[in-house]
């Protein structure tokens, strides 16, 4: 994929925004969309029908824009401009594992909704949402291998078995608000920033990047994915959550811990820490309660304090980039990581 046409001066003062990173992708993500819809193809109708249903649902398919932006900073270092078709493969194998996880998590949710529309576990039953999870991490270890590369096969399939970790982990948190900070932090960096690492480093592998720029992808990606996660959870508590792409406190009703949840228990009251034992921990759920949660949570600025987190974890990313120098790409870049924390900004 020829990428001069895409490449333009960098935008001053620019609000946080996907736009620069989707505008130098965006012929290659089309690339991408076609491996996705070809590796998804099944003599079992039920399997493209399925995970069709899922992918068609969009999202901002940050992770293969990593792949395909670490691929970029691999390219235009070598005066190249070619994004190889690897990175391609790599981008649609991110794409599969990520949807994969959420299939499987849809399942242990006993989630109706995502994005808006019905999960497939509501429309196919959970049985064939498993499977058809299972056929997509298949399809993703198959693109690994076409590339041709054991240190990026590495990569991936570690980048996996750490987010089932991170949501086995998660799991064993549920309902537990009492939870230590450090764990909290150690589930999303493996359920969530993992995955956003793996994908930016691989994609610079198979660009032909240098090593510091490959570690420097990496750590962008582990940086931005933590700062993603925060900013996901502390919204399940915002007013406007439903505007957001969530369904108002997913998370509160579900038992599921988070850092809003933790910084509140560790400065609450003892009549806060009831209500959240009652709530989180018994599954006793009375009409009010995500208002009172939200106001406990008011009253120890709990979202706002994880919000700076968020910050803190976008100037990472963006403090990481610094191998980069100053392009379009490592502009597009760090828009990003401020995007992907906007509230905190």
């Amino acid at each position: 994929m020829n990428i001069a046409e895409n490449i333009h001066p960098p935008a001053a003062h620019a609000a946080p925004s996907l736009a620069g990173m989707v505008s130098l992708c965006e012929a290659a993500m089309r690339d991408v969309n076609k491996v996705i819809l070809e590796k998804m193809a099944s003599d079992v109708p039920l399997i493209p029908e399925l995970a069709g249903h899922l992918i068609a649902a969009g999202g901002k398919r940050m992770r293969p824009m990593l792949t395909l932006m670490g691929a970029l900073a691999g390219t235009t270092t070598q005066g190249k401009d070619d994004i190889p078709d690897e990175a391609l493969y790599l981008a649609a194998a991110v794409e599969f594992i990520h949807n994969a996880t959420l299939l499987h998590d849809d399942v242990i949710d006993q989630s109706e909704k995502r994005r808006g529309r019905d999960t497939a576990n509501a429309m196919w039953g959970n049985e064939a949402s498993v499977l058809v999870g299972d056929f997509l991490f298949a399809r993703a270890f198959e693109l690994m291998v076409s590339t041709g590369d054991i240190e990026i096969l590495r990569m991936l399939s570690s980048a996996s078995a750490r987010i089932t970790e991170g949501e086995v982990m998660q799991m064993s948190m549920a309902g537990a608000p009492d939870s230590k900070l450090e764990d909290y932090l150690s589930v999303i960096t493996n359920k969530t920033a993992i995955l956003f690492a793996a994908a930016a480093e691989a994609g610079a592998r198979v660009g032909g990047a240098s090593a510091p720029i490959c570690g420097a992808m990496h750590s962008y990606g582990l940086a931005l994915g933590r700062a993603f996660q925060i900013c996901d959870d502390a919204l399940d508590y915002g007013e406007d959550s439903d505007k957001m792409g969530k369904n108002s406190g997913d998370d509160f009703y579900d038992g599921k811990i988070t850092m809003p949840v933790i910084l509140a228990w560790q400065d609450g009251t003892a009549q806060e820490r009831d209500f959240w034992t009652r709530t989180l921990s018994q599954q006793d759920y009375q009409t009010g309660d995500l208002q009172t949660a939200r106001e406990i949570l008011r009253r120890h600025r709990a979202v706002e304090r994880a919000l700076a987190h968020a910050k803190q974890e976008a100037e990472a990313a963006i403090a990481a980039l610094s191998p980069l120098g100053q392009s379009e790409i490592s502009s597009a870049l760090i828009s990003g990581a401020r995007f992907a924390a906007k509230r905190a900004y």
